[in-house]
């Protein structure tokens, strides 16, 4: 009961729930930890002077030369290409442009982005001897391509993506996990070596990948830490001459991590990750997620090729999705038709919403369904008694519900549903006129879910004693929740039906019915 009342009071806003996602871990500035990863070396530049204003520490091992020496002066002391980057910048080219430089002699591979008045150039550390043949990587690009292209659904798309990208990419593990509404992640697919502890249908916290760090998978489409156990490079001077402040380093791939997540990737047993975006409608759908067990160096042609493989994912989910979505809003609207017919047919609402061979609980996607209407109640399927449909339809008219309205969990905010949650958990309801009472009711069966977290969410931040340093949780082995007295939820397709066919009921029956 004590659950119950605080479930209630949760939903009605008497308590305060702390929402780590956006609260606590949502706050944190990423963005700005003035330190990069020790797999490259950072310059930025005063694009109107072409002057290099801060770098960071380790490029003296890049130029040779001490930090005194290399802050203020000219970029092209030290890169002949100064003139390209210069064009580029000119040209309004602002997104991630990878270009070969020359330093002291020896090729390297930077990227380079700008911001506001300023260029961040980020120059990979060359660790590859034997690069691979492009047509050789062009190749096995297209196999996946192809590969994906047979994918006739989310669910083989997601089953393909992981398979080919642990083969490409030679990691121990790599899965796919899509968001749910609230932001928490469940796996939906999963390739790994073998004695590795298998997450598929997992389930993991929002905080795990709090707001601000999924809003930074908008401009960046990988996230890539080799090493979890590196040293970070600061950056020199501390504050940026240019804004007086710590520089954004939002889009920079060489970024430091939170040390938070090094702490997770430890409790994970992961020393290098990599992490893919997958967009739809312009929004975060999901990530892909690549472990390792030990350091990992990858090149700028793999990860690009993730950048790539990102937008082909991206797109291919889109597509079955809004194929899936595009079916079933067709059937919706047949059946929608076909219970308009039905009512100008029988002349009668409740004959032909109830007593046809499609009915308004097919249009619902119901287990039953009551018509409240003219003080009476008239049902078909599995509904709570008569008695408790007329209670419940005098307590929407007190809410003074006027749209289409579903909850997957009743009792919590009707306490008398409580009685009959297994036969009803679940409700959604299209007021005809609420000024009189008039509702069309659907139910739903009680689904029990045993949900297992990758983890105790409720342990996913241990704040210390002083209440502001805190550590992820330590331990990713199931944790089963066990969730009553909720139904399915209605899909945005069947609400948007339910709400399009409610407005088509107040219409008939403002015009034929009301004497």
């Amino acid at each position: 009961m004590l659950q119950k009342i605080r479930l209630l009071a949760l939903r009605l806003g008497l308590m305060n729930k702390t929402n780590y996602d956006s609260d606590f871990c949502g706050r944190l500035p990423l963005n700005q930890t003035n330190m990069i990863q020790p797999y490259g070396y950072l310059l930025i530049v005063e694009a109107s002077e072409m002057k290099i204003i801060q770098v960071s520490e380790n490029v003296t091992e890049l130029f040779d030369k001490p930090l005194a020496e290399i802050i203020n002066s000219q970029l092209g002391r030290f890169i002949p290409q100064v003139e390209v980057l210069l064009q580029k910048y000119n040209e309004g080219i602002r997104d991630k442009v990878p270009i070969a430089i020359t330093i002291a002699g020896n090729e390297h591979l930077a990227l380079v982005h700008s911001k506001n008045d300023l260029l961040l150039i980020e120059v990979e550390k060359n660790r590859y001897s034997n690069p691979r043949k492009f047509i050789d990587f062009y190749q096995q690009l297209k196999y996946i391509f192809a590969k994906i292209e047979l994918g006739n659904s989310v669910e083989k798309v997601c089953e393909i993506a992981v398979t080919e990208l642990k083969n490409l990419s030679g990691f121990d593990r790599v899965l796919m996990y899509q968001f749910d509404q609230d932001w928490n992640g469940t796996v939906v697919a999963e390739k790994h070596e073998e004695g590795m502890h298998p997450y598929l249908g997992h389930k993991f916290p929002a905080s795990d990948i709090p707001k601000q760090a999924r809003a930074m998978y908008q401009n960046n489409a990988y996230r890539f830490i080799p090493d979890r156990d590196y040293q970070p490079i600061k950056l020199f001077p501390i504050i940026n001459p240019h804004n007086m402040s710590f520089l954004d380093l939002s889009d920079c791939n060489m970024r430091s991590v939170a040390s938070v997540h090094v702490e997770y990737l430890k409790n994970m047993d992961v020393a290098a990750s990599l992490s893919i975006r997958i967009i739809k409608d312009e929004k975060l759908w999901g990530l892909i997620s690549c472990h390792n067990k030990t350091p990992k160096y990858l090149n700028y042609e793999i990860c690009s090729s993730f950048e790539l493989l990102s937008m082909v994912i991206s797109g291919k989910i889109a597509s079955a999705i809004n194929k899936k979505k595009f079916e079933f809003l067709s059937s919706l609207q047949q059946t929608r038709e076909r219970l308009i017919d039905n009512i100008y047919t029988e002349n009668d609402l409740v004959k032909g919403l109830l007593l046809n061979e499609v009915t308004v609980g097919d249009l619902l996607r119901a287990d039953g369904v009551c018509i409240a209407f003219k003080g009476k109640i008239n049902s078909i399927g599995i509904t709570p008694s008569v008695q408790d449909m007329e209670n419940l339809s005098y307590w929407l008219q007190a809410k003074n519900i006027d749209k289409t309205f579903s909850e997957i969990n009743l009792s919590a905010i009707y306490e008398n549903a409580e009685d009959y949650a297994e036969v009803a958990s679940g409700v959604i309801v299209l007021p005809i006129n609420a000024d009189r009472g008039d509702y069309i009711i659907g139910f739903r069966k009680e689904v029990i879910q045993d949900i297992e977290w990758g983890g105790n969410p409720n342990q996913a931040i241990n704040f210390e004693p002083d209440g502001k340093n805190y550590h992820p949780r330590n331990s990713f082995q199931v944790w089963k929740e066990t969730v009553k007295q909720t139904s399915l939820p209605w899909s945005e397709e069947e609400l948007s039906s339910a709400e399009d066919f409610r407005s088509f009921l107040f219409e008939y029956t403002t015009r034929y019915l009301n004497n």
